[in-house]
């Protein structure tokens, strides 16, 4: 017995008749109409997983219904019937979208057969937007764990900033999950079914990376024996994410500005404006303020870079979410290398919380796999990680020196920065007198040591 609905299209009363009772026979949900205004009214208040239309109707044509339907209704199958056995007409039919096209009088098993083919595309599709969906969560915000109060700012920004065409700038450490943010904002905008191009600067010399983003046309240089599309056309209608930016040379920041604001480019070589529809996200783990003092970055390509700045935390800040991030890895490697690992022991999870990831979430994420493939037991426990971090918070104090100075003295800063805060209920001003340094100082460093998020979970 077949399942589904179909609607029928025949303005032939006794054919549509007959065949819509022999179409229920088998398990159909059949509504039947017997012209293209019957079937538009339908269509109106109601989505069918197929159709079977008669090619000449005395109000309209199938194929015009044909060509609405699939521009109204994607999903629903079609197949197009007709008493006059034309194989030019079949291959227009085929080429419009008709899932088959079958000529009368029908032959009920070839009926059936076409049916049954048309039911089975139809799951294919709904399976592979399945699938999608699923790609898409994997690398769109849901991928994404953290429940830091940085963390729920940044989610709140890309959420509000998805749909626009702002220039994003990304900043943070080398590791901290940069490439994943600006997936996150492609997955959530308009854009998604576009292209998402991603192009890391810094691996580039100078000349391949201008040829990398604008292309170039046969002879533009040496080897250059074709035309080549660069990346700024690829990602047309889409995303296109510039990472290390900041390592961009002086002649490419002015060509990178020229794009920023026209959207408009030559390829290398070529003499032919092209024009673009891109929405562009950077990043880089440089501090381009400092590097636009030293002259080292155009203070104008910053300005226009740094529309919407989302400053992601080091792991060292946002050690509640290092648990969680732990075990979203251990998931998903189970899943890929069928290892029966299902967490971690209290022991583990403590070296993991007092280590300081100098590597950030990356780090993280290859500690993790190297416990999995490594580890014996159904609990990952200190033994199963490298010896940096096994050895403990105690342990690792006694190897300060091998930590810059600055890195030894963020624990202490912090704290004292901390007791003072808390103990002047959070008042900056207050707060800055008391340790005998400016406003702006302390604002530095409640930003660098973490602590605008312990002031925001505070509800200061």
């Amino acid at each position: 017995m077949l399942q589904g609905s179909l609607l029928l299209v025949d303005d032939d009363r006794q054919v549509l008749e007959s065949m819509a009772d022999w179409l229920r026979s088998h398990g159909l949900q059949v509504d039947a109409v017997r012209g293209v205004a019957e079937a538009n009214e339908r269509l109106s208040r109601k989505a069918y997983d197929l159709l079977l239309v008669d090619v000449r109707l005395q109000d309209g044509d199938g194929m015009d219904l044909l060509e609405q339907v699939r521009r109204t209704h994607p999903d629903s199958q079609v197949i197009l019937i007709t008493g006059y056995g034309d194989p030019d007409a079949a291959i227009e039919a085929l080429r419009a979208g008709a899932v088959d096209y079958l000529t009368k009088p029908l032959i009920d098993d070839e009926l059936l057969m076409s049916i049954q083919r048309a039911f089975g595309q139809r799951q294919v599709m709904e399976e592979n937007v399945q699938l999608k969906r699923e790609l898409d969560k994997r690398s769109g915000l849901d991928n994404i764990v953290g429940h830091d109060p940085h963390m729920r700012r940044i989610f709140e920004v890309i959420d509000s900033i998805a749909d626009t065409k702002a220039t994003v700038l990304v900043t943070g450490e080398s590791g901290t999950g940069k490439s994943m943010i600006a997936r996150a904002i492609h997955r959530r905008s308009r854009r998604s079914g576009k292209p998402f191009i991603e192009v890391a600067c810094g691996a580039l010399p100078e000349n391949l990376l201008e040829s990398e983003l604008f292309g170039h046309v046969a002879g533009a240089f040496t080897g250059a024996i074709g035309n080549k599309i660069g990346k700024f056309m690829q990602a047309n209608g889409g995303t296109i994410f510039l990472d290390e930016i900041g390592t961009a040379s002086p002649a490419m920041q002015v060509k990178l500005l020229r794009v920023l604001q026209e959207l408009a480019f030559e390829q290398v070589g070529g003499d032919k404006t092209l024009k673009v529809d891109v929405r562009v996200i950077l990043a880089t783990n440089e501090d381009l303020a400092a590097a636009v003092a030293e002259g080292r970055f155009r203070q104008d390509l910053f300005y226009r870079i740094n529309v919407i700045n989302i400053e992601l935390p080091p792991l060292r800040m946002r050690r509640g979410d290092i648990p969680l991030l732990a075990q979203s890895f251990l998931n998903s490697l189970r899943e890929d290398t069928n290892r029966t690992v299902k967490g971690f022991t209290d022991e583990a999870l403590a070296a993991l919380e007092s280590y300081p990831w100098p590597g950030n979430i990356r780090e993280l994420q290859n500690v993790v796999e190297r416990a999995v493939l490594l580890g014996k037991g159904e609990l990952i426990t200190p033994a199963d990680l490298p010896r940096e971090l096994a050895a403990g918070p105690t342990v690792r104090a006694t190897a300060v020196g091998r930590r810059t100075l600055k890195e030894a003295l963020e624990g202490p800063e912090r704290q004292i920065i901390l007791e003072v805060l808390e103990a002047h209920g959070w008042n900056r001003n207050a707060t800055a007198d008391a340790l005998g340094v400016n406003r702006t100082t302390l604002y530095k460093k409640m930003k660098r040591l973490g602590l605008e998020d312990a002031a925001l979970a505070a509800g200061r």
